[in-house]
């Protein structure tokens, strides 16, 4: 199920006229706030982010597959009479994956900038009658814990779908949009609609990729005016939140006894819940698919 992005204002006054032709890199500079010192040239190449440690990844699968977190998936499928809590007999399992999104250095030109930075690890997981969610973990300060589950299985997807396309590549998503891209080299390939709509069929080239992603976000990064007045949360906020309700956020509980922590939102909120956790210096925004508490 494909996700719903909140559409962003449309750009106006100095931003608008920032914009330059070609692959010249358009920032709005006196947008940027907090942000400083003047953008590279758009690059010919960008190094891919650093991967995940294999303790990470560890860590966040024990967490999504501990019982405490066994029980909330039974809650989150059995929402709306999907499946009898009782009989859901959640699995949680597979390749734990580092999930990326388009970074906000990068947007901003700061020079050797990753295009994408992860966001957090997830876990896929399924019930007996067949419904699929993916299982988010991060790391929180007081450990990694579950700190949303949703819908589907699009990272597990995606992350297969980008290895096939362009093999060592990173598979990366920019939240704005909800497009899912795979880069490596000088080139940034689209993985669905959404980036087919953005780079075309064929993909684009990284300096031309860069100079679309200033144009529409260099005015909306962090520390910006656009980002200050809470405008769609800001640039960039790893955790995302679905439509019907307004976002809220959550403090971690302590580690249970039978196994990693799960948040205490997560553990405790009820099945009609569909808020996401803002934790770890998270920010929130509106997705196609539905994320939930529960």
């Amino acid at each position: 199920m494909k996700r719903n992005p909140r559409t962003a204002p449309a750009r106006t006054g100095a931003a608008r006229e920032a914009a330059l032709a070609g692959a010249a890199v358009c920032l709005a500079l006196g947008a940027l706030g907090t942000l400083s010192g003047q953008a590279s040239a758009a690059p010919a190449q960008a190094p891919a982010p650093v991967p995940a440690a294999a303790s990470d990844l560890a860590a966040a699968r024990a967490a999504a597959t501990s019982p405490a977190t066994l029980s909330t998936l039974s809650r989150f499928f059995a929402r709306d009479g999907a499946v009898a809590r009782s009989a859901a007999e959640p699995r949680a399992g597979g390749a734990t994956v580092a999930v990326y999104v388009l970074s906000p250095d990068f947007v901003a030109g700061k020079k050797g900038a990753p295009v994408a930075r992860s966001e957090f690890l997830a876990t896929p997981a399924v019930s007996s009658d067949g419904q699929k969610a993916s299982v988010w973990a991060a790391d929180t300060g007081s450990g990694w814990q579950v700190v949303n589950i949703a819908t589907g299985d699009d990272e597990f997807r995606y992350a297969k779908a980008g290895a096939a396309k362009l093999p060592g590549g990173t598979v990366f998503r920019e939240p704005q949009t909800d497009a899912w891209y795979v880069t490596g080299g000088s080139r940034v390939l689209p993985l669905d609609e959404d980036a087919v709509r953005a780079v075309g069929t064929k993909g684009t080239t990284l300096a031309a990729y860069r100079a679309r992603v200033t144009a529409a976000y260099g005015d909306k990064l962090p520390g910006s005016a656009y980002a200050k007045k809470g405008a769609a949360g800001g640039y960039g906020g790893p955790a995302q939140a679905a439509p019907e309700q307004p976002e809220q956020a959550a403090q971690a509980a302590p580690a249970p006894a039978d196994g990693p922590a799960v948040s205490a939102a997560v553990a405790a909120a009820g099945a009609g819940g569909l808020t996401v956790l803002l934790l770890g210096g998270f920010t929130a925004r509106r997705l196609h698919r539905r994320t939930r508490e529960v």
